[in-house]
């Protein structure tokens, strides 16, 4: 139920899942060994050429499990979806291994020891993870539930309350309120279950007459943390873990989360969700898919590069200016699709721009050369773009790049699509490419930023393949 311990656990059942993984194929190996040794088949090489299966598989199943979502709430996890996760895990996991021989021509590798490896793989890791489960569980009665104490009445109080009866399951338990006001306070209302309100001077009594884990702060305003402060100094004296419901700021960011500089703590306030592991597997997924689509569409970037120094006077590639990552500036790479100082005309058609907001289209753009018409309804001109992801100023998925015009037309809540590195294609580009209005253009960019995850990276690429093959909405 708590992030940072669902974080904790998902890290753990990776690092889990993996002696699963390493003693399947250890067991597979052995086994093939020894039918090699019968004579039913052909004896396999030693150990030591398959190591890099080994080292692969290691590294493919964990990844594959993040992306599928198996290492979420791990702790919630039923015996069905355990199930599933296992499943999926081990079948995609084999595909892709195989589908890697392939490319890479490992037909050395003994087809047999890999069905033996698979079988192995989807059994211990059922009962590696039912392991991993049971070990998290609480072994008696004592230890099922963590008990927790709100400090307050109000609103808040509430809400967190309602959380808690939910969580039951999980071993949360609610004890009782503790009310600031003056005089006598009742409950929240709507609560399932009946719980005491005691006052604040009878704290003391309430942490040592009972068995108290946690104890939840609620303030309404930040006035109120003052009058808190000798509750807070108590837990901290007692040693009972104290968590404040910052319900004056819950509708201004969407992540609250203390961050230490040095030795001094920090309350960080971020609209963007602080997945630096997340990031940094996204940047390696840009560098890697980047580098190798440079190296198999050279022969596309030869052909359509012949094609535009043939057909229009110019140079091949236009270079622009754009806004990156926080509005650093940086130079975006794209095929020339306009007559060359295309932008000195562009103050006479400004009348007819077909968009709205600060971005200018235009569907029969006098400016656009034959090729560049065609190259532009198949985002053909784009591929240079590839560069600019290789090189870090972009991303596979993401914002669009604005024009820094543009962006001094932003208004403040627009400004936050640039929280993000620009990417090639987005969730606009699934809904209509150009013909989307900029607001809702803008709101798809939000709610990518809000939303993002590995996994919706992979499905925007897949989806953006034959949206961009069928040329629709692009101009």
């Amino acid at each position: 139920m708590f992030s940072r311990r669902s974080r904790f656990l998902g890290v753990a059942c990776v690092l889990s899942d993996s002696i699963p993984t390493g003693l399947a194929f250890l067991l597979a190996y052995w086994v093939r060994v020894w039918i090699g040794h019968t004579g039913s088949l052909s004896p396999i090489y030693p150990l030591r050429v398959y190591l890099p299966l080994l080292l692969a598989s290691l590294f493919v199943f964990p990844i594959l499990g993040y992306l599928l979502g198996a290492y979420q709430g791990v702790e919630m996890r039923r015996p069905r979806d355990i199930a599933n996760d296992v499943v999926k895990m081990t079948s995609l996991g084999f595909l892709i291994l195989l589908t890697g021989l392939f490319l890479f021509k490992g037909d050395y590798v003994s087809r047999s020891l890999l069905l033996v490896f698979a079988v192995f793989h989807f059994l211990l890791l059922g009962v590696g993870r039912a392991i991993f489960i049971y070990g998290i569980s609480p072994r008696n009665r004592q230890e099922r539930y963590r008990h927790f104490v709100i400090v307050g009445t109000g609103v808040a109080a509430a809400e967190l309350a309602s959380l808690l009866e939910e969580g039951e399951r999980f071993g949360l338990r609610l004890l009782g309120f503790v009310s600031t006001a003056t005089g006598e306070s009742s409950p929240p209302a709507g609560l399932r279950g009946s719980y005491p309100v005691v006052p604040l001077e009878k704290l003391s009594e309430l942490l040592h007459n009972h068995i108290v884990d946690e104890v939840v702060l609620t303030a309404a305003k930040m006035e109120e943390l003052s009058k808190l402060e000798p509750l807070m100094q108590q837990c901290e004296r007692e040693g009972v873990r104290m968590r404040m419901h910052l319900n004056f700021l819950s509708t201004v960011f969407s992540h609250v989360y203390v961050e230490h500089f040095a030795h001094v703590p920090l309350l960080t306030f971020t609209s963007t969700a602080p997945d630096e592991g997340g990031m940094l597997l996204k940047r390696i997924m840009d560098f890697s898919l980047a580098a190798v689509a440079l190296v198999v569409l050279s022969p596309v970037f030869i052909f359509l590069a012949a094609l535009v120094g043939l057909t229009s006077p110019g140079p091949i590639f236009y270079r622009q200016t754009r806004c990156g990552l926080g509005g650093r500036k940086f130079s975006l790479l794209k095929f020339r699709s306009m007559v060359d100082n295309a932008e000195d005309s562009l103050p006479h058609l400004e009348d007819l721009n077909e968009a709205d907001g600060p971005a200018f289209k235009m569907r029969d753009d006098p400016r656009c050369t034959n090729v560049g018409r065609w190259m532009r309804a198949f985002s053909l001109d784009e591929l240079p773009q590839l560069w600019n992801v290789l090189r870090g100023d972009m991303s596979l998925v993401g914002p669009r790049p604005p024009l820094p015009s543009e962006v001094e037309q932003y208004e403040s809540w627009q400004r936050r699509r640039l929280r993000m590195r620009p990417g090639l294609t987005c969730l606009w580009a699934l809904e209509g490419r150009s013909q989307l209005r900029f607001d809702r253009w803008v709101k798809l960019d939000l709610l990518y930023i809000d939303r993002w995850s590995i996994w919706l990276d992979c499905k925007i690429l897949l989806k953006t393949i034959p949206a961009v093959l069928s040329g629709k909405g692009a101009h």
